[in-house]
């Protein structure tokens, strides 16, 4: 995904109170201000998002947006681009530990 230049918009909802960030990538460059211009837009609980960034596993980030409170939304071209770059990167994963 590094040559893509996209711009994500992430909303952390925390106890009656919610963050808006502007990720922009390559980089990535983020900056607490609405994104206005954002591609895709990401929002999760703070708490989870907070759990979630310590793990920084991929499989972790994937059962979030299918079954925990995770949600994207945007353009569909893009958020399939981001689905498969996933996939790949996990069977990737799953044959290096298949080979050692």
């Amino acid at each position: 995904m590094q040559p893509l230049k996209l711009v994500a918009g992430l909303e952390l909802r925390g106890r009656g109170d919610v963050q808006l960030y502007r990720i922009e990538l390559p980089g990535p460059k983020v900056t607490k201000d609405i994104a206005a211009d954002a591609k895709v837009r990401l929002a999760i609980p703070r708490a989870q998002f907070n759990e979630l960034a310590a793990k920084g596993h991929i499989s972790d980030w994937r059962e979030a947006f299918e079954h925990g409170g995770a949600q994207a939304t945007g353009i569909d071209q893009v958020l399939r681009l981001i689905v498969n770059v996933v996939e790949k990167q996990e069977e990737r994963s799953r044959l290096r530990k298949a080979r050692h």
